[in-house]
């Protein structure tokens, strides 16, 4: 077992619910079904990529996004779409699938203005509404970004909900980098600790019932 490469949607899987992520990324012995709002946030995601990148129309039924995409296009800088980036233990850049990669981030979009020493990174989400963004996603593309583009000193990422028209944003800055690194490398820790003594304690929640499909924990109220 490794818990390495590890991510943002990893570590909150794992903090969620231990068991559950056990089961799903380790054993690997139940498979989280696809969902249609899942399906529906792929597809968007991909029409934004091809619209941004590569010039391509929206498909009729997601135009809606045109105008907050237009927006964007109109910042000055470098576009890199579903931009991947990897680091070492280290926290030294390294590709995407290196070898020795130990964290992995994909941003939906990276505007580098190097004039500005700035770096906007953007992540599109298809929720009808901004309730549970999480903005521990953003600090951690900040931080790989600042590692990937060390002459950039602020990031100013954004969570953009398309639905509803909103953008959930923050601004870090090049020295944010120490502060940021200890909270996310103890939550790190945490999860590499359970890899360690092979423990996976489960978290209880409203949620147990109804929607886990970890059919055999005593939480889960159907098997």
């Amino acid at each position: 077992m490794s818990v390495s490469p590890w991510s943002f949607s990893r570590i909150k899987s794992f903090e969620q619910c231990p068991k559950k992520f056990y089961h799903l990324k380790v054993a690997k012995d139940y498979r989280e079904p696809e969902t249609e709002a899942m399906l529906y946030g792929t597809a968007v995601h991909l029409a934004a990529e091809e619209y941004v990148r590569d010039g391509k129309p929206l498909p009729e039924k997601y135009e809606y996004v045109k105008p907050v995409l237009d927006s964007l296009m109109r910042f000055d800088g470098e576009f890199l779409c579903e931009y991947e980036m990897g680091l070492t233990e280290d926290l030294e850049p390294c590709g995407f699938k290196a070898d020795n990669v130990w964290y992995r981030g994909i941003a939906d979009l990276v505007i580098l203005n190097k004039e500005e020493k700035t770096a906007y990174v953007i992540d599109y989400k298809t929720s009808k509404n901004t309730r549970y963004a999480d903005k521990g996603q953003l600090e951690l593309m900040a931080l790989a970004t600042f590692k990937h583009f060390p002459d950039i000193e602020i990031v100013k990422g954004g969570l953009l909900f398309v639905v509803c028209e909103e953008l959930v944003k923050d601004v870090y800055h090049k020295t944010d980098q120490a502060e940021l690194w200890a909270k996310w490398l103890g939550d790190y820790k945490r999860m590499e600790k359970a890899f360690e003594a092979n423990v996976w304690n489960p978290h209880q929640s409203g949620l147990c019932r109804r929607h886990c499909i970890v059919t055999e924990c005593v939480h889960n109220g159907r098997n």
